[in-house]
């Protein structure tokens, strides 16, 4: 286990429209407040998005299981906000459905806002955490006391 104490800095809520990305939105928002830890919140309208449910196989690499979630539908999600090397990388779970078609797991490619998706940010201050590359599994994982 790793961890770090810090305590919560600024609240940034937003509002994102028709057709934007939710990926592409909460990190353009991090990297213009220079946010580089906070846990992500969202609630609204998701109109499409590629969701991974679960490993498809764990052996001898993880293959990601993906399904289609086409709306428009609602969703609740949560998530943390961590940079890599590149900058601020979003990591969120969500649930998310129109009448009895429901998909829990993580949105992925082309995660479309349907209407209105409220976005708040608790940023996190005195974290030293980052996104590393963990060879073993081949994906950028939380990396706690790293020299974020």
């Amino acid at each position: 286990m790793e961890y770090a104490v810090g305590r919560p800095g600024r609240v940034i809520v937003a509002r994102l429209f028709e057709g934007e990305d939710l990926y592409e939105s909460i990190e353009d928002i991090a990297r213009k407040e220079a946010v580089r830890c906070a846990a992500v919140l969202i609630t609204g309208g998701i109109r499409k998005a590629d969701v991974v449910v679960g490993p498809r196989t764990e052996q001898p690499k993880i293959v990601p299981q993906h399904k289609d979630f086409r709306g428009p539908g609602e969703v609740l999600g949560v998530g943390t906000l961590y940079h890599d090397d590149a900058g601020p990388k979003l990591h969120i779970h969500a649930a998310m459905g129109r009448g009895d078609d429901y998909i829990v797991g993580c949105p992925r490619g082309g995660a479309e806002v349907f209407l209105i998706l409220e976005v708040t940010l608790i940023e996190f201050d005195g974290i030293d955490a980052v996104r590393r590359l963990d060879e073993a599994s081949g994906f950028r994982l939380l990396r706690v006391g790293q020299g974020g």
